[in-house]
């Protein structure tokens, strides 16, 4: 899309539909359904988004499949849905600094802001977050209500789909940045969109060379188009042992597991040097073994368990990286009206796509 937002009308900000179309997750079980629910109410301090644009992302596809994971933390009926941009039609009594028309993208984790990790600075680490479209509702709708804090105001010169993966990118950001990236060989294990923003944050970054791990020939392509040098395909090469191979005997000094896959993640501790860091952002869907005495004490890897993004240090990153230039559309690979999210999400879960961005307020949509 060439324009960063559609525009609103004085018609829609005076008079706002009662209902509207949004996609639920209705019961515990595969799958979701299209219903017309009432358009949200908004509180003092909230304000009411039209969804320009929302993208699909894992803990959407967990949702959407009801495993292990979803079945502990979410309570159907619920509308689902985190990563979106919009504009504002409706403000809430006591905001000041949003205001009706402004075209924003948001952060998804809803934070107490008097918790230990809040007071010191790490909302995004906060013990009694609410994230939007997990425990309360979410951005899968043509309407959705967020506290006004959560408003993150997009450039005018990004486009819908570009400020929609605001969001998401900031998860490969944050990941990129907490680690020693520069000059690090790197590898990154697991090709949907989160770990390909983080090739080619990576390279912002400083890496010295690149690697990705992915089953996908689909993501495969995608990951060698973003910047890695090699991408290896765990069916049939020895993951750790190539990795050894290509850095002289050493190992990898970054791992970055971002699919959340048991197998993935042994061998990203295989293959990363001793001393080396491993960041953990993938999500699981069950719990997982770990030889710790092999693979983590006896090497002395690092582990850093990474969670949204730094509030708001990680959003000023992101915003700056788009703004210098850094190229993120070949992700995106398709985009539908969310009537069509049941081809969306077979997509998503084949791994024959990569970010996926759907348009509740609109019938048209293109696949590249």
């Amino acid at each position: 899309m060439s324009t960063a937002s559609v525009a609103l009308s004085a018609a829609e900000a005076a008079s706002l539909p009662a209902t509207m179309t949004a996609l639920v997750k209705d019961k515990a079980g595969p799958g979701a359904v299209l219903q017309t629910i009432p358009v949200p109410t908004v509180g003092a301090h909230d304000i009411l988004v039209r969804v320009d644009a929302a993208s699909i992302c894992g803990t959407d596809l967990h949702i959407y499949n009801w495993d292990a994971w979803a079945q502990q933390h979410i309570q159907p009926p619920i509308v689902f849905g985190h990563e979106f941009c919009g504009t504002v039609v409706r403000a809430g009594s006591e905001v000041t600094d949003v205001h009706v028309g402004d075209f924003l993208a948001a952060e998804s984790h809803i934070t107490c802001g008097e918790c230990h990790e809040c007071r010191a600075g790490r909302r995004h680490a906060c013990r009694q977050a609410q994230i939007i479209g997990v425990h309360v509702p979410g951005a899968f709708a043509q309407y959705v209500a967020i506290p006004a804090e959560n408003a993150w105001p997009a450039s005018p010169s990004l486009s819908r789909d570009i400020a929609t993966i605001e969001e998401p990118m900031g998860n490969a950001v944050h990941t990129v940045a907490s680690t020693p990236i520069v000059g690090a060989n790197v590898g990154i294990f697991g090709l949907g969109p989160l770990g390909l923003f983080a090739i080619r944050i990576a390279q912002v970054y400083g890496a010295a060379r690149i690697w990705g791990v992915e089953l996908s020939e689909f993501r495969a392509q995608l990951g060698r188009r973003m910047g890695a040098e090699r991408v290896l395909n765990p069916l049939v090469e020895d993951v750790p042992a190539v990795l050894l191979e290509e850095t002289g005997g050493e190992g990898l000094d970054v791992a970055l597991e971002m699919s959340g896959a048991g197998p993935a993640l042994a061998q990203a501790l295989a293959g990363v040097r001793h001393g080396g860091t491993v960041a953990l952002l993938g999500l699981p869907s069950k719990p997982m073994e770990l030889n710790l005495a092999d693979d983590v004490i006896f090497k002395g890897l690092t582990l850093l368990g990474i969670v949204g993004r730094r509030i708001p240090e990680t959003w000023h990153q992101t915003r700056g990286l788009l703004e210098a230039g850094v190229d993120m559309s070949p992700v995106i690979t398709d985009r539908m009206p969310l009537t069509e999210f049941r081809r969306a999400f077979e997509l998503l879960a084949g791994g024959r796509s990569g970010k996926i961005v759907l348009y509740p307020n609109q019938e048209g949509g293109t696949g590249l």
